[in-house]
């Protein structure tokens, strides 16, 4: 890792955005995905940590943008445009969406890790975002951190160390 400033941390459901020096960092991605948009040459990046796939589930009016796949990845945009990140340099990097439990129904509403992998990538391609890694699926939790300077996303996986893409 490059010398890093800061570590700025994401809730569930939340998101920021960091210039470098300053890193990114969630954790308690289990079905959840976290998602980091970056402009590499203004060296910018945020984070949404995003819980379920689509906003038409929200039960309420005063909907949280970031807990949401559709919404999240939008509002992230909106906002690291607003710091001088340019559209066309926008890249990504997801992790997450693990299977935590095991279900023996084949109902796909209880398989919300793999929604949520599904939703966060149709997001991206809709606002013509390359993911350009993953570490995605599976079973057990991670935390992530993303470092703007270097572009490098740093994932530690419960019970299966860590690495970097």
């Amino acid at each position: 890792m490059s010398s890093i400033g800061q570590i700025v941390k994401v809730g569930i459901a939340d998101m920021n955005i960091v210039r470098s020096p300053d890193a990114i960092r969630t954790s308690g991605l289990g079905s959840c995905v976290g998602v980091i948009i970056y402009d590499e040459r203004a060296v910018i990046a945020g984070m949404v940590h995003v819980m379920l796939p689509d906003s038409g589930l929200a039960k309420t009016n005063h909907m949280n943008k970031a807990k949401y796949a559709d919404t999240g990845i939008k509002e992230l945009i909106t906002l690291l445009k607003a710091e001088g990140a340019q559209s066309f340099r926008l890249k990504a990097k997801i992790a997450g969406g693990a299977q935590m439990f095991q279900f023996n129904s084949q109902n796909s509403s209880f398989k919300i890790g793999p929604r949520n992998i599904e939703a966060v990538k149709q997001a991206l391609n809709e606002h013509n975002i390359p993911v350009l890694a993953e570490d995605v699926g599976g079973n057990s939790g991670r935390t992530i951190e993303f470092d703007p300077h270097t572009c490098q996303l740093h994932i530690r996986t419960v019970n299966k160390g860590n690495h970097t893409i």
